[in-house]
Formats: C-alpha cells, structure tokens, sequence
C-alpha cells in the first residue's frame, strides 16, 4: 500500500503521484490509469477521494474519462503556439498566422475542408456581422492539425452578398486565400478585431481536440472588415486552453 502523509490533503496526494506517474512515463498517453476500486484499494482510501484526485487530473488535462475504459491518459503538450496579428494579404505573404507558428515550433501544418456551402448563420454571428436573424451566407468549416494532431476548429462565415456564391470557396483556398478572393470582388479585409471568450469543450470540440469535456477552450471571433467599415467574415476558432498562448502584437499611432 503507498503512503500517504499529513496535513496535505490525501486526494490530492493521490492526484500528485499519478501526475508525476504520468510525467515519467509509467502511463502514456493512450493507455488507461488504474480502476478507481483498484486506486482506492492501493492508497487505503474510499472511492469518494479517489474520485475527486481523478477530476482534479482532468480539469487540469492530463485524462479524460471514457465509457467502458476509465480515465485515459492525454499528451500533455510540449510547447506553446502563439497567435500573432500583424499580418498584411496585400504584402504578398501568406495571412496565415497558423502556418507561420507551426513552422515557428517545427511542426507540421495540416488543415482539412470538412465541409463548405450555403447554411443560415448562428445568432451570435448574425449580430456580430450585423445581419438580421436567419440570414444565410457562406459557411466554411475546417479542421486544424499540427503533426497530424488536432489542435484548432475553424469556421468561417461570410455573407453571400459579399461571397457572390458559394463556388467562391472552390478550389480551396487554404486558411485564408479567401481574403484575396474577396479583394478581387471588392471586399479586401483590411482591419480585423478579434473576441475572445474561455469556456468549455462541447462533447464534439473535445473529442475533436483530444481533451476533457471539463478542460477550457479558447473561442476566438475574428471579425474581419473591408475598407468601407462593412463586416465581410466572421470566423470562430476553438483552441484547447492549455496548449496555446495567445499573444497580440500592435503599432501606436503617430
């Protein structure tokens, strides 16, 4: 039976061992820690503690309880990417921040069209590029890999006043070939703003991202507008809290 020691108290012990478990190596990631009986039974502690040593591990990302298998373990991250806007389309590089960090941190970018097409936009995007309710534009969707892992859901919206159609999003672009598309039509972003809110993983955003349901996500509105002030996308991005740094860079006016 391992020891525990007071005042500290045991759950978190408990979490502590496992964490420093996992860090070593004795549980990688994929692989399941032990049943909570057998934990319980190891650390002559009740089920109750145990429980709550196995959501201190979660809330902090290091598993992710599965049904029918019991708390498997996650890749902790080894570093962090950084989202940076002082980006230029019209300078002839790429607008693609995300490929620039990922390089940056010699990983390998990858993103997938899951899919693209006509569909009515959420409220919350509506209001955000002042539309009325149920108005229907251009949606894109897409997923986001760095070595072929997931790390980012993106989902772009665009009016279809402003997209002209929905062939507009084909051939695809990439992340964001669409800004020179939309120049050429007249809509060229030339300011973006960006709103951030911390929350937590939807069931789909976690089993996208390979984290816990309880672990926070990053969700980034961009909203991106041409040079008449008219809003021309909005775009969400779902990053997993603990695997990104969110860092903004900006020039003061003479």
């Amino acid at each position: 039976m391992s020891t525990l020691e007071p005042p500290r108290a045991r759950y978190k012990q408990v979490a502590s061992l496992l964490r420093e478990a996992i860090r070593r190596g004795d549980y990688l990631p994929g692989s399941t820690l032990p049943s909570q009986p057998d934990l319980a039974r190891e650390y002559g502690l009740n089920q109750s503690s145990i429980s709550r040593a196995m959501a201190m591990l979660q809330s902090e990302g290091w598993v992710r309880t599965e049904h029918g298998r019991g708390s498997v373990v996650l890749e902790m991250p080894t570093v962090k990417r950084v989202r940076r806007i002082a980006r230029d389309y019209r300078s002839g590089q790429s607008y693609s921040s995300y490929a620039e960090e990922m390089a940056d941190t010699g990983l390998t970018p990858r993103t997938e069209l899951v899919s693209w097409g006509a569909e009515t936009f959420p409220e919350g995007i509506a209001e955000a590029l002042e539309l009325d309710p149920g108005t229907r534009g251009l949606v894109r969707k897409r997923h986001m890999f760095a070595d072929d892992k997931p790390v980012q859901l993106a989902t772009s919206y665009i009016p279809m006043d402003v997209a002209g159609s929905v062939d507009i999003a084909m051939p695809d672009t990439g992340p964001s070939g669409m800004y020179e598309r939309l120049a050429e039509r007249g809509f060229g972003p030339v300011r973006f703003t960006e709103d951030i809110e911390v929350r937590s993983a939807t069931p789909d955003e976690a089993s996208f991202l390979n984290t816990a349901q309880s672990q926070p996500v990053f969700c980034v509105l961009r909203t991106a507008f041409d040079a008449n002030g008219r809003r021309v996308e909005a775009c969400t991005n779902i990053l997993a809290a603990f695997r990104w740094k969110l860092t903004y860079a900006w020039g003061q006016e003479p």
